[in-house]
């Protein structure tokens, strides 16, 4: 799959060079409306089945009658829909001609009783009206035929496309959308209220920032990504990327039988207090189940039981604690213990109180009297906090460690290099400080967190409905995961286990981040597929990361 997130600007820019360095525009066309035809016929049982394709003007119009001709090809019965097309001197018009393909005009057909009858009839609609450029609000004729698409489309269903749709049920039409949904603006990813929401997008070159922003990603359905003939080096790779299997697989920690438990890592976990023990249980789960060879707990004594109840495979450490949480007199104890393991995770369910921000910060070299000024270098500080921070193994700071690093003046300075982050937008917000809010994070995530990447110098993974991941000067990666069943408690913890777990075995910040996120994501997805995603709970998702792990080695992307 191609990764590199596009806005509607490169697309067409990237279309131009193509055609200029000898990719003619009729052989794009001609390779979008083969790929798309292949995609629907490899997702559906459709010979001797009917399929509507409604096309529309311009270069996604042309791109269905390419469709509709290769479907013909592969044996499917096939109705083209015309709204406002010219057909004179059209090239993929006379073969449809030449294909007996029945061809239905929009202006002729009163009442749009044809229109309605076909998609009665037709398991599979193909929307080829108005691609990726449209952006305008839908008026007029188009406006009511969308109507009868969305009505038809709200019905029960047979699911004829495989894997398909939650919202797949026993008489609706599967819709299948060319390029890019009609009425999705394919760079804000805002949606116009005649859209309707597609089972499948098979979209080009790359995908579009719009179809990875809210709401106009909930009418992408199913997102395949279609090689037109343009080149990877005129596609390039800076800017955002969307996350692949395949990208993965090439990073993941190999297995070999020979191993013993020190080959794959060591990882200690600071975690819980006598209000969030299931934070520890959660995040020392998720880290031992991805492969770590030796998963250390460190935790305050009177949760130390209830873990071990649920978490047997760790070793544990207990630390001081006051009223259930640790202590500041646990820095030096910490610090000792983390020396020998390959991998730092703190945070998830320390709770915020006192003597455990001040815990934080002793441990991390921030905060605490005179050692943050409000003013000065950042590269100064830096150099003498790192001789406290240097001792500490590859990091990762999550949830409640967040929110103490945000009480401190310029917190950043004194983290290791290679530091990860792992904010939820609200404590993004905290970490970026001076009265910002989730909702502008929301607002503008990639943005923001590219810059606060740079500005901090840490690796970030900002989380949410497409997971964002960034390192300081480098790669930019969305996650290509939405599921409501993430938003749970302790669903933050599984991630943050994940992702310490691969970091301690060996591999780097940027792609621990990454692989962490997406292994979680999909087992995530894994979990949706059979419970569904209402009471999918976080336990859940950390027992489903082996097979998550296993598909992504497997599968061929």
């Amino acid at each position: 799959m191609r990764a590199r997130i596009l806005t509607v600007q490169e697309s067409r820019f990237l279309e131009r060079e193509a055609n200029r360095q000898g990719l003619s525009f009729s052989q794009m066309m001609e390779n979008a409306g083969m790929a798309t035809a292949m995609a629907i016929w490899e997702r559906a049982q459709l010979r001797s089945r009917h399929v509507v394709v409604l096309v529309g003007p311009g270069n996604n119009g042309g791109d269905g009658l390419v469709a509709a001709h290769y479907l013909r090809a592969c044996g499917a019965e096939v109705t083209v829909y015309l709204w406002s097309r010219q057909l004179g001197g059209d090239p993929n018009y006379d073969r449809i001609t030449q294909d007996h393909i029945p061809v239905v005009r929009a202006e002729d057909d009163m009442g749009y009783q044809a229109l309605q009858a076909l998609l009665n009839s037709s398991p599979v609609v193909v929307d080829a009206l108005l691609g990726v450029g449209a952006s305008r609000p839908i008026e007029g004729s188009l406006c009511e035929i969308l109507g009868l698409v969305r009505a038809a489309s709200s019905g029960p269903t047979d699911a004829v496309l495989s894997g398909a749709t939650p919202r797949a049920r026993a008489a609706q039409p599967v819709i299948v959308a060319v390029d890019c949904p009609t009425g999705l603006d394919c760079d804000t990813g805002a949606l116009d209220p005649a859209s309707f929401q597609a089972d499948l997008t098979v979209t080009f070159i790359g995908p579009k920032h719009g179809m990875l922003r809210f709401p106009g990603a909930e009418a992408v359905g199913e997102l395949v990504v279609a090689d037109i003939g343009i080149s990877d080096d005129l596609l390039g790779y800076s800017g955002w990327q969307m996350a692949t299997a395949g990208l993965l697989r090439s990073w993941l920690p190999g297995r070999p039988r020979s191993a013993n438990k020190g080959t794959f890592g060591r990882a200690l976990i600071v975690a819980g207090s006598i209000d969030y023990p299931g934070a520890a249980v959660l995040a020392g789960t998720a880290a031992t189940r991805v492969g770590t060879g030796l998963v250390t707990m460190a935790l305050p004594e009177p949760i130390h039981t209830a873990v071990v109840a649920h978490l047997a495979e760790a070793t544990y450490m207990l630390l001081p604690q006051k009223h259930g949480a640790v202590s500041s007199d646990a820095v030096s104890a910490a610090k000792a213990k983390a020396a020998g393991y390959d991998a730092l995770l703190v945070g998830p369910g320390l709770t915020q109180g006192s003597e455990t921000v001040a815990f934080v910060h002793g441990l991390l070299g921030v905060g605490g009297p005179g050692r943050l000024p409000t003013r000065g270098s950042g590269d100064a500080l830096r150099s003498v906090l790192s001789l406290e921070t240097s001792t500490l193994p590859p990091l990762v700071v999550d949830a409640d460690a967040l929110n103490a690093l945000a009480a401190a003046d310029r917190w950043w300075s004194g983290l290791p290099t290679g530091t990860i982050l792992t904010p939820h937008p609200g404590e993004m917000a905290r970490l970026i400080g001076g009265g910002v809010q989730a909702g502008d994070v929301q607002s503008a995530r990639e943005e923001v967190c590219w810059r606060m990447v740079n500005e901090w110098g840490a690796v970030v993974v900002l989380k949410g409905a497409f997971t964002l991941v960034a390192e300081p000067g480098g790669r930019q990666v969305v996650i290509p995961f939405a599921n409501a069943g993430l938003a749970s408690a302790g669903s933050g913890d599984v991630l943050a286990g994940t992702i310490t777990g691969l970091r301690a075995q060996g591999m780097g910040p940027f792609e621990a981040a990454v692989a962490g996120a997406y292994v979680h994501a999909l087992a995530g997805e894994l979990v949706r597929s059979d419970l569904g995603d209402m009471g999918m709970v976080a336990a859940d998702v950390a027992l489903r990361l082996p097979q998550a792990l296993r598909q992504i080695r497997g599968q061929r992307n």
